[in-house]
């Protein structure tokens, strides 16, 4: 059971947005075929590029550590 008497307000002045939005250009000719593996996985192709990168650098990153 919560006891809201003695709650205390509490102010997180350092939080960060967990997304930042940035701007990113790629040639017809790589977006096309994106769009069409992403149609194929039911995601959408900003989705899809985002799982790429993200395996990407788990793969350099584990490199870099061996």
């Amino acid at each position: 059971m919560i006891d809201w008497s003695k709650a205390r307000r509490l102010t997180l002045p350092n939080l960060k947005p967990s997304l930042k939005t940035i701007s990113l250009r790629l040639s017809e000719a790589m977006i096309e075929p994106l769009k069409v593996l992403a149609n194929r996985n039911d995601v959408p192709y900003q989705t899809l590029i985002k799982i790429i990168l993200a395996e990407r650098l788990e793969e350099e990153l584990r490199a870099v550590v061996r």
